[in-house]
């Protein structure tokens, strides 16, 4: 997603009335710096406020800039996240979305501090049958739920999952950390808004997400 992508930065090809009352009620920031272009490395910073090459998070074990299906590397256990940081002063946390810190058992959300994963586990384009990438899984905890996972689908499941442990939570502190597949490429949006934007299947998803963005904020009202 791009920030001009937003209507709130100025874009005119998607509708994003909920994500611009975000806007309009909150700061807007025009300056920002990124720890990398890229999926695994920008995220390890996310998690650890570390630069992605102080907790070998630059590049797979292969060279690719990104970590792979079944790589043997992932986040170090032994890494400090921000979930780990707010479950030690009593917060609920909860990763839901797509992660790709490793998608291995010991490198899963549920080992870093987070008490509720549901997602993808890497980016959506990895399904490389030469390589011998398994079919696209949709995990639960820990355990795989579906595979390969109707990625139309994942907006919608995500918002539901993100509203369900928003409600079971209420009367706790909470942390949530949503990281929506789309628009990554391949691009899906559910049949309620595919072919309905104004910008192709690249601006059904980006008006899905912000579709996702207004049932989340109903449900924290």
């Amino acid at each position: 997603l791009g920030y001009g992508d937003l209507g709130c930065y100025g874009s005119t090809n998607n509708r994003t009335p909920n994500i611009d009352r975000l806007s309009d009620g909150g700061n807007r920031f025009t300056n920002f710096y990124s720890s990398s272009p890229v999926c695994t490395p920008s995220r390890a910073s996310l998690m650890t406020g570390c630069y992605p090459r102080r907790v070998g998070m630059h590049e797979d074990f292969t060279g690719h800039w990104v970590l792979i299906p079944r790589s043997r590397r992932g986040l170090n256990p032994a890494e400090t996240t921000i979930a780990e940081v707010l479950k030690a002063e009593g917060y609920k946390t909860a990763c839901i979305g797509k992660w790709h810190l490793g998608d291995q058992p010991e490198h899963l959300p549920t080992r870093h501090g987070f008490d509720r994963y549901f997602g993808i586990p890497y980016s959506n384009d990895m399904q490389n049958r030469q390589r011998g990438d398994p079919p696209l899984p949709l995990i639960d905890q820990e355990k795989v739920i579906a595979a390969p996972v109707n990625q139309a689908t994942l907006t919608q499941r995500y918002t539901e999952e993100t509203i369900r442990f928003i409600d079971e939570n209420r009367d706790n502190p909470f942390f949530i950390y949503l990281p929506h597949t789309f628009p990554h490429l391949p691009l899906f949006a559910s049949n309620r808004f595919k072919n309905q934007s104004m910008n192709g299947r690249y601006g059904d998803t980006v008006e899905e997400i912000d579709w996702s963005t207004g049932e989340i904020i109903n449900a924290l009202k």
